[in-house]
């Protein structure tokens, strides 16, 4: 399987912009995160009362 190189990746993430739109990426990074941040806290103990 051949490697993706700089030119087709930004063709990718070209056709995802088009295909979503630029607020919704990044609305969907924010919410990624934070669920990322929860589910550490979870795992360290924190914010259980």
């Amino acid at each position: 399987m051949p490697a993706l190189g700089t030119p087709e990746l930004i063709l990718i993430l070209t056709v995802i912009i088009l295909l979503f739109g630029v607020g919704r990426i990044s609305r969907l990074g924010k919410e990624f995160g934070q669920g990322i941040h929860e589910f550490r806290q979870s795992l360290k103990g924190e914010g259980e009362k």
